[in-house]
């Protein structure tokens, strides 16, 4: 079972910003992209530095392995991620990876598919994955690790990978004369 769009379930956009700069190229070029999104479409803005997450404790191999029901900000960020058919990680490229907060939001998913009854993983089957990131280099090369990184945790959670939209800004607003960015940005969620 999918979460494709159907009269009953309507396509809902999650859109986990993780940038440390407010309003940075990485959260413009997803506003343009989003901005192609039919208007019945959901969306919701998150920015993951205002979620007070503390660091994830692996304890699959401590006890029984289980974890228990995340309470206040990660059970908001838990229910956020659950009520939504595609994620974007609009993510700028931070040291040829993830943001901290991005990827600290990753890791309280292994412990989100440990907690009993929930059934996290195979609630995440189905729902799409994306990526908007930019760069501060022309050489969009220098995103591939970002990139696998989520693709192949679209593939361990059994996500479409949709891609990811690359742009180059170095200053803040650069993006915005980005004209292949942009243009791409406009089509980016037309698939959707």
């Amino acid at each position: 079972m999918t979460n494709t769009q159907s009269p009953s379930h309507p396509r809902r956009f999650l859109f986990l910003l993780a940038s440390s700069r407010a309003q940075g190229n990485t959260e413009q070029l997803a506003r343009v992209a989003a901005q192609s999104l039919p208007a019945e479409v959901e969306q919701q803005w998150i920015n993951l530095h205002d979620y007070n997450m503390p660091d994830f404790v692996d304890q699959r191999h401590t006890g029984d392995g289980e974890y228990p029901v995340p309470q206040g900000a990660v059970r908001e960020l838990l229910d956020a991620t659950l009520a939504a058919t595609d994620l974007v990680f609009v993510t700028p490229l931070y040291w040829y990876s993830l943001p901290a907060a991005a990827k600290k939001y990753l890791d309280h998913w292994s412990g989100w598919m440990r907690v009993p009854g929930y059934g996290f993983k195979e609630k995440m089957r189905g729902r799409r994955l994306w990526n908007i990131t930019v760069t501060a280099d022309e050489d969009q090369s220098y995103a591939h690790a970002l990139v696998d990184s989520l693709r192949l945790t679209a593939g361990y959670m059994d996500m479409p990978w949709n891609g990811s939209l690359i742009g180059y800004g170095n200053r803040p607003g650069e993006v915005m004369q980005d004209e292949r960015a942009l243009e791409q940005a406009a089509n980016y969620f037309v698939s959707a």
